[in-house]
Order: structure tokens, then C-alpha cells, then sequence
């Protein structure tokens, strides 16, 4: 449901075979995040628009990390910029289909109760476990933790790999905690037009917390 997470899967995935990353792909729910007074638990309707897509994340990982790389990778694709609407069973369905895992896993995950459990899990480990607030979140092995990289478009050769040096330079000072660019009205202006398929394809509003 982030178009930055998107962004930020796209370029994990130009720098993961030059510096032999294990990428582990892991669920974090922003509809429980940023859950406003009086709403139901993501988990606790029929269908939830980011919750239940991972659900079909969380039965196709069961399988490897080929599979749901796979998935998102398809699912993000359609969405963020072919601007369907993947939120809807149905067309989640036809993603499915098109990448050869079948429709009918969508009904599968949704009446295992044990993917919610998976997608719960990975939720509440981030947020107890490493004070995650919010996507992307970068866990290394080396135990650090990033709330990003936040950035559009996704970089791409050279420039990737210089952001991948960045984000690992960035871990190794334990105590800085943050750096922020303002957004200028130009900025803005750019990030519209970026994520001009995902704000046309979307059928939710904006809802976002403060950063602790």
C-alpha cells in the first residue's frame, strides 16, 4: 500500500546480486498502524485492503522467498504503475493468474487463519521487537535497523549502488538516529507526478501518525 516500500523493493532488487544480498521479505501492516478510534483490527474484516494482499504473501512464502519475491514484485507492478487495483479480490486474482501461482491461492490464504497469524507476527515483531513505526524498514543481520530509504524514483545502476553504500555507511554510526531533506514545493510537485498511478489506483485516504 506504500508507493516508497515499492520503490524501495525495486531498488533492493538492483543491488541484491552485485553485493550478494539475502533479501528476506517480511509484512508490516500500515491499516494497524495507523488504525483510527473505532475501527476494526485489519485481521478482524472479511477483507482489509493491505492485510489480507499479505495474507497471499504469507502462503506464498511458505514455499521460498522466490515466491513471494515473485508476488510482490508482480502485485507492485500492477498496482504502483499499471494503476490496477490489486486491493480488489479480483484483480488480485488476475495477478495470480498471470504469474502462473493461480486464482484460487487468494481463497486459500484467506481461509487459512494461520497466514493472519504470520502476517501478525512479522507485524508485531518490528514494532516491539525494533521500534518500527512505519515502511520501508531495513533489518540487517548486523542487528541495525533504518526506516527507509525514502525516495522516487527508485535509483538505478551506479546511483543505486552509491545509495546502498550510503544506507550501510548510515548503520555504522549506532547513535544517529536521523537526517531529513525538506520537501520543497518542487519536491511535491515531483513526488505527484511519481506516484500519479498509485494516488489514481488507490480507493483509501492518506492516514499517517506521527513518527515517534
Amino acid at each position: 500500500m506504500c508507493p516508497f516500500a515499492y520503490q524501495t523493493s525495486l531498488w533492493l532488487r538492483e543491488v541484491r546480486d552485485t553485493n550478494d544480498l539475502d533479501l528476506r521479505w517480511r509484512f508490516f501492516s500500515l491499516e494497524e498502524i495507523n488504525l483510527e478510534p473505532g475501527q476494526r483490527h485489519p485481521w478482524e474484516r472479511d477483507w482489509a485492503y493491505g492485510f489480507s494482499q499479505m495474507r497471499v504473501g504469507a502462503l506464498l512464502r511458505r514455499r521460498g522467498q522466490d515466491a513471494v519475491d515473485a508476488w510482490y514484485e508482480a502485485v507492485g507492478r500492477a498496482f504502483f504503475v499499471d494503476e490496477r487495483p490489486t486491493h480488489t479480490p479480483d484483480v488480485h486474482r488476475e495477478v495470480l493468474d498471470e504469474i502462473g501461482v493461480g486464482a484460487a491461492v487468494l481463497d486459500e490464504a484467506l481461509a487459512d487463519p494461520t497466514t493472519a497469524d504470520e502476517v501478525r507476527a512479522d507485524h508485531d515483531e518490528v514494532v516491539g521487537l525494533h521500534a518500527g513505526h512505519g515502511v520501508p524498514t531495513l533489518v540487517f543481520n548486523t542487528g541495525t535497523v533504518l526506516f527507509g530509504p525514502v525516495v522516487a524514483p527508485a535509483p538505478t545502476g551506479a546511483d543505486a549502488q552509491r545509495l546502498w553504500d550510503v544506507v550501510c555507511a548510515w548503520g555504522e554510526v549506532p547513535h544517529l538516529f536521523e537526517m531529513r531533506k525538506p520537501k520543497t514545493d518542487a519536491d511535491m510537485a515531483h513526488l505527484g507526478e511519481q506516484f500519479a498511478p498509485y494516488l489514481r489506483a488507490r480507493a483509501w485516504r492518506s492516514v499517517a501518525k506521527p513518527a515517534p
